[in-house]
């Protein structure tokens, strides 16, 4: 309306040469949609340039890192283009800027306590209206909140610097760079030596959760339905280095499954293993000689040194090496969380649980001094398991932990010490000794005659007959492990110089032994045969078809090289599969 009446005005005057339109971008308040009109003030500034620098050779030199390293050309970036800084913010809420105006002689005053008279003729002074940025307090947070100004303050010697720095990449400049620049300007050094950039919890059409947009998740709400733990886990388990998360926040089921379900079989590996160890005192896994140790119990120790050493890779080093600088091997190492939880679960779950925990079961059901070894070296196992997974879900590790035997009730999970790996305090002669003993061997053995066992349907109470063709390094290893082979595996193992005649099932293992079922009674051979012969007949005519193409020297000329080569190992898969 204005527009048209300013233009009907130079138009009678004379004065409109012509009319044009102009596209433009006109900003809007986010809160209450109003146009937000400009407005020219005298704003304050800092200069940057010089706080800059020290910040930006810290990055350069190596005494700070960046993780993902992508952010580091980013950060680079902004410090070589640095602007000065506007400090300036005409809000209602904040720490006035301390600068005080005289009307009366003009003087400006900058004090560190308020005036109420001007310092110069004495006249009424009066403090710019005008509030500081709010990254302007926070870029002092490694500092203030451990008592500076005060610089013998004990929480600033004790705790400046600190280590590392959590947050997420859109902040890198706002509030990382300038607590680097505020450590190096009123410390003399930067306040942490890495900062991890995490990815950002995202809905499902890849919009950042925000009150806002109203598609957020409330932690409390997945607490209550599913417990503080599996919150833990499904966010760290999910968050490699750099990469976003996806969660449903209209299917809290299915976006927290993971942590539930890992949660749930934590708690229940911990009490049907506590309900066999019983609540009797325990050796020390150290004070038992290596000859009372089972292959099962060599390989489970081995397993858990694996895991220590897994864990101790994706979290990385703590601190530079020597010299305060990141040296090139661990500039890019560690804080792989999603990697360190899953090899923490891998062990837990997968090989401690599922192998080792059933693998003792005779020898926990049966009294005497194998039984001691099998519970102090399952007991052993699952205490370093604990405090491999207490980080991330500290309460059920927790509560599991305390039930152990041997735990005294004042001692806690949570300051315990981290496991170390038992290799480096062993004799040399035990370090001799393989620590598997060949049980990688027993679980191929098992793993074999559990899968012919689904191939071909056999019900799980039907006990099957196996035999074991090995190669001479192995004979011993089968020969001493059948009961244990057939105990896991539901059948009777025998070991022999040469596979069975009849009709079996025929498994070749990766140490070179083969597995043989006979299936005589157990399946319709005429008929598992002849379903054998059809599949066979298919596979062949797809083959001929495969061979054809290949021996085409135009598909072989014209194709992609990486099409050409699938093909070629797709006739060599069938092949063998025929």
């Amino acid at each position: 309306e204005a527009r048209a009446q300013i233009a009907a005005m130079l138009r009678e005057s004379g004065h409109l040469v012509r009319e044009e339109r102009h596209q433009h971008s006109v900003r809007h308040c986010y809160r209450c949609d109003t146009v937000v009109e400009p407005r020219l003030s005298d704003q304050w500034f800092v200069r940057m340039e010089p706080l800059a620098r020290p910040a930006l050779a810290a990055v350069r030199d190596r005494r700070i890192r960046l993780l993902p390293e992508r952010w580091e050309a980013v950060y680079i970036n902004w410090l070589e283009g640095i602007r000065d800084w506007n400090i300036s913010r005409q809000l209602w809420w904040g720490h006035r800027i301390p600068v005080w105006y005289c009307d009366a002689c003009g003087r400006v005053t900058a004090s560190r306590t308020d005036l109420v008279t001007c310092p110069a003729c004495g006249g009424a002074a009066r403090q710019d209206e005008d509030v500081l940025d709010t990254w302007f307090s926070s870029w002092l947070f490694p500092i203030s909140t451990l008592g500076w100004p005060d610089e013998t303050s004990a929480d600033l010697r004790a705790f400046y610097p600190s280590d590392v720095l959590v947050t997420a990449p859109e902040i890198l400049f706002f509030w990382v760079a300038r607590m680097i620049m505020a450590g190096f300007e009123f410390m003399g050094e930067a306040p942490f030596h890495t900062v991890y950039l995490h990815g950002t919890v995202r809905d499902m059409q890849h919009r950042k959760m925000s009150k806002s947009f109203g598609n957020g998740i409330d932690p409390l709400d997945v607490v209550r339905q599913y417990g503080a733990d599996a919150l833990r886990w499904t966010l760290i388990s999910k968050i490699g280095l750099g990469v976003d998360v996806m969660l449903d926040p209209d299917d809290l089921e299915e976006a927290f499954a993971p942590g539930r379900n890992f949660a749930t079989k934590l708690w229940n590996i911990g009490r049907f293993l506590l309900s066999r160890v019983g609540p009797e005192p325990v050796a020390q896994v150290a004070a038992i000689e290596e000859g009372r140790l089972t292959r099962a119990d060599r390989w489970i120790l081995a397993r858990l040194d694996q895991a220590v050493a897994e864990c101790d890779a994706a979290l990385g080093p703590a601190r530079p090496p020597a010299g305060g600088r990141w040296d090139a091997a661990a500039l890019g190492t560690g804080l792989r969380l999603n990697e360190y939880a899953e090899a923490a679960r891998r062990f837990v779950w997968n090989e401690l649980a599922d192998w080792y925990l059933e693998s003792t079961k005779t020898r926990l059901a049966t009294p005497g001094a194998d039984r001691d070894v099998a519970r102090a070296v399952l007991v052993h196992a699952f205490d370093g398991a604990l405090r491999l997974l207490q980080p991330i879900v500290p309460f059920i590790s927790e509560t599991l932990w305390h039930r152990l035997p041997n735990r005294d009730d004042d001692e806690l999970l949570a300051l315990a010490r981290w496991p170390v790996r038992r290799a480096g305090q062993r004799s040399d002669a035990a370090r001799r000794m393989p620590d598997d003993s060949g049980f990688e061997d027993v679980r191929d053995a098992v793993s074999a005659i559990r899968q012919i066992r689904s191939d071909y349907a056999v019900p799980p109470a039907t006990l099957v007959s196996a035999v074991v063709v090995p190669q001479p390094v192995t004979r011993g290893l089968f020969a001493e492990e059948a009961a244990l082979i057939g105990s896991l595996a539901r059948c009777t193992l025998s070991v022999a110089e040469q596979a069975p005649r009849e009709a079996a099932a025929h498994v070749l293992l990766s140490g070179g032994a083969e597995i043989v079922v006979p299936l005589a009674g157990i399946v319709d051979v005429d008929k598992e045969c002849a379903r054998l012969r059809g599949e066979a007949e298919q596979l062949s005519t797809q083959l001929d078809k495969l061979r054809g193409r290949l021996e085409n020297d135009q598909f072989v000329q014209r194709a992609r090289a990486d099409v050409v080569e699938a093909e070629q190992q797709k006739e060599r898969d069938w092949t063998e599969r025929l």
